[in-house]
C-alpha cells in the first residue's frame, strides 16, 4: 500500500531522517540490485516539492540551508514546471533533494512470485504453539500485527492506520512528488498515490469513509482540476514507542528473532535494517542500540 517515498528532510521542522547518510547509499545499492535479480524497475529519482505556509516556515527553511549538514538535501529554488498553473498558489516552495520512489507494490508482487516459482515459499497461517521443525533459525517479520506474537510481545508494539486514494487526471499533472499536508505522488500513466492519513485508535484495516473524506478535503485544498478516485486504500505501519525499528534476539530463545518497526519509513529504512539483521545471524554481530531489542529487556 505504501508509496514507497525516500524523503531525507522530514517533519515541520525540516529535520535531516535518522541516519540518512548510511540509508541512502545501502538503499541504492539493495533496490538496484534488487532490479537485476527480478528484471523490473524498482527504484525512481523523484524530486519532492513541499509548500511553505508562511514566512516562519520559510526562515526555518533558509535557516537549515546554512547548515553545512543540511546543504546536500536542500534546494531554496526547486523547478516548478507546470505545478502553479494546476495546483492552488502556496505561500513558497522548496524542494528536497535525492528524494525518491521505491515500486514497494511491484517489489512485493515480483519477489513473491519469483519465490513462488523456486518452491522457497510457504503461504500458511502460523501456529505460534508448532512451528514448522527442522529450522536452525526463525525470524518473525510480521509488522504491526508483532503485537499478537506470544514470544515478542512484550516490546512496545504500536500501529498507525493509514488511509490513501489513488486518482487519476485527465491530463499529465506532476512529474515530482509533492507535498502540501498530503502527499501527492506520481505512479505511473497519468496516476497518483495521495495520502496518508495517521490513525493510532484504529479498530481493523480497512478503508473508513472518514479517511476518504479527509484525502477528499486536502486533496480539493492542492488541486484545480478534475479528477477520478480510482481506489481507496488503507495498511497499518507497524511503529514502536521510540520511533526506531526493533531487531534482534529473543533473551531467551536463542533461535527466535524480530524485525519490525519501520513506520512510515519502511522503504528507506528496510535495506539497512536487513543488512543489521543479516550480520546479527550470519556474523553474531550486534545490532546498533538504537534498534536493538535488548535497549526494552536491560
Amino acid at each position: 500500500m505504501a508509496a514507497g517515498i525516500i524523503n531525507p528532510i522530514t517533519g515541520r521542522r525540516f529535520v535531516r531522517s535518522w541516519r540518512i547518510e548510511e540509508l541512502l547509499p545501502e538503499a541504492r545499492q539493495l533496490y538496484g540490485e534488487l532490479e537485476a535479480v527480478l528484471e523490473v524497475k524498482l527504484w525512481h529519482d523523484l524530486p519532492l516539492i513541499r509548500t511553505l505556509f508562511n514566512r516562519g516556515e520559510q526562515n526555518d527553511w533558509l535557516a537549515r540551508g546554512g547548515d553545512g549538514g543540511y546543504a546536500a538535501y536542500l534546494d531554496d529554488d526547486p523547478e516548478l514546471g507546470n505545478l502553479p498553473a494546476l495546483t492552488y498558489p502556496a505561500f513558497g516552495y522548496a524542494g528536497v533533494r535525492q528524494a525518491a520512489r521505491v515500486d514497494v507494490g511491484l517489489l512485493v508482487s515480483t519477489y513473491r512470485k519469483r519465490l513462488r516459482g523456486e518452491g522457497r515459499l510457504r503461504e500458511e497461517e502460523v501456529d505460534y504453539a508448532a512451528l514448522p521443525p527442522g529450522y536452525d533459525r526463525y525470524v518473525f517479520c510480521e509488522g504491526w500485527r508483532a503485537r499478537f506474537n506470544p514470544f515478542f510481545s512484550y516490546l512496545p508494539h504500536g500501529g498507525a492506520k493509514g488511509e490513501v486514494l489513488i486518482v487519476r487526471t485527465a491530463t499529465p499533472l506532476l512529474d515530482s512528488m509533492f507535498k502540501h499536508r498530503v502527499f501527492v505522488v506520481p505512479i505511473g500513466e497519468d496516476t497518483y498515490w495521495v495520502g496518508a492519513t495517521n490513525d493510532n485508535t484504529f479498530a481493523d484495516d480497512r478503508p473508513t469513509t472518514a479517511g476518504g473524506d479527509y484525502l477528499r478535503q486536502r486533496l480539493a485544498e492542492v488541486l484545480r482540476g478534475p479528477y477520478e478516485v480510482i481506489d481507496h486504500r488503507a495498511a497499518v505501519r507497524p511503529t514502536v514507542r521510540d520511533r526506531r525499528m526493533l531487531i534482534g534476539r529473543h533473551p531467551e530463545v536463542s533461535d527466535y528473532y524480530i524485525f519490525t518497526g519501520l513506520g512510515t519509513k519502511g522503504a528507506s529504512l528496510a535495506p539497512l535494517g536487513s543488512r543489521w539483521l543479516f550480520e546479527l545471524l550470519e556474523e553474531d554481530r550486534p545490532v546498533p542500540e538504537e534498534v536493538a531489542v535488548s535497549r526494552f529487556t536491560n
